[in-house]
């Protein structure tokens, strides 16, 4: 279910944006078949394969690519994909003997994802790092934060998910529309420099026109005025301010209760609206700007969002496996997506997941007769994960 219904992706596994990427293009609705590696990576979070909820909706095989045999079949898999995604070190997937070149020569409508950090080339291209430190030479890192403090890391939301995994996403279907159109794939080299520098599209905008200054909490969106920020409540809990047009900051001063004088001080203007917000709870303020043009919002946590009436009326998060999660986004009329699947372990269904690429039983048990395929689900429970 969902427009890429059809759409054929093989996933090499790895960390960070390629498996939101691989996620993202699985929940509308593509058939993304995992590639494994055996044993466990050394990096990231070790936490049970049921909470890595990245890797919902696929499912995933296991194959030594130091094998020749295994490489034969990885490039089988691939002659039949319309987009494979890949998120190594430059150069790995060469040496490897599955680059661009291999790839495309064996299918030449083939979309080649390439996710890194730093990009195919430059002087920083087979350096280690993670969404901090390219975020860092975006000039987004700079950017955030309160006045005289530090740049705050924005979690990894920036370099790892808004600029890798969606923007890698955007070129993968950006290109596969060209692939159907002209019968030609490509590589698609996506940066999460690149990706975290094109979200900062607008600030450079803004920062030539002497609209936006280079000291982090001073502008208009980080922090630095009084009607774009969060303010605590009676109960300790906040709520974000952001009647940034003048009406509606009028909305927002007559249901704060307060009177404003044309020039009183941002200043103390700012003290006295944190001041008559201190007097109510959050809930209390929640009802009485909710629905009006105010732009007051509560600041829910992870643990408190799925009971807000907007987000149940909208089925924003859905549970699966008894994991609350974000639903499938975004939303289509005629090919609406379905409910995702939980994720499973290495060739946990690898029958029903190879017959999907049209590998037929015949090879399937010669493949695991040879040992380059394992039916066992993989025994580990825990999943290295960024």
């Amino acid at each position: 279910m969902g427009p890429l219904e059809g759409v054929k992706v093989i996933e090499l596994a790895g960390i960070g944006p390629a498996p939101m990427c691989a996620m993202l293009l699985a929940d509308l609705g593509a058939t993304v078949l995992r590639i494994d590696r055996p044993g466990l990576s050394d990096v990231g979070i070790e936490r049970p394969l049921k909470y890595n909820t990245t890797l919902r909706n696929r499912s995933s095989i296991t194959l030594d690519l130091k094998r020749e045999a295994s490489l034969e079949f990885a490039r089988q898999l691939i002659a039949s994909a319309d987009i494979l995604i890949e998120g190594f070190r430059p150069g790995t997937m060469e040496r490897i003997g599955l680059g661009p070149d291999t790839c495309l020569a064996l299918n030449p409508h083939l979309v080649y994802g390439r996710m890194t950090g730093w990009g195919q080339d430059g002087p920083l291209a087979h350096s280690a790092g993670h969404d901090l430190n390219y975020i860092a030479l975006s000039g987004a890192l700079h950017a955030i934060g309160r006045k005289g403090q530090p740049p705050t890391p924005p979690l990894n939301l920036v370099g790892d998910f808004g600029g890798g995994a969606m923007l890698l996403a955007f070129g993968l279907l950006a290109a596969l529309v060209n692939a159907r159109a002209t019968g030609r794939g490509q590589v698609v080299d996506a940066a999460m420099l690149d990706g975290a520098a094109t979200l900062m599209t607008s600030f450079f905008g803004m920062h030539s026109a002497g609209m936006h200054s280079d000291e982090r909490g001073t502008n208009m969106l980080d922090s630095g005025r009084y009607f774009y920020d969060v303010y605590e409540c009676a109960d300790a809990q906040y709520i974000a301010v952001a009647p940034i047009e003048s009406k509606f900051r009028k909305e927002f001063f007559s249901l704060l209760g307060i009177a404003v004088q044309a020039d009183e001080p941002e200043e103390q203007l700012r003290a006295r609206i944190a001041e008559r917000i201190r007097t109510r709870t959050r809930d209390q303020w929640q009802a009485i700007f909710d629905g009006t043009d105010a732009c007051v919002s509560p600041v829910l946590s992870m643990a408190e969002v799925t009971r807000h009436p907007h987000n149940q009326t909208r089925k924003v998060f859905l549970e699966i496996d008894g994991i609350t999660q974000p639903a499938p986004a975004p939303r289509f009329s005629a090919t609406p997506t379905g409910i995702p699947t939980p994720p499973k372990a290495a060739n946990a269904d690898l029958h029903h997941a190879l017959v999907a690429w049209c590998i037929d039983g015949a090879q399937i048990s010669r493949l695991l007769e040879s040992g380059v395929l394992n039916d066992a689900p993989a025994t580990t429970e825990t999943q290295h994960v960024h």
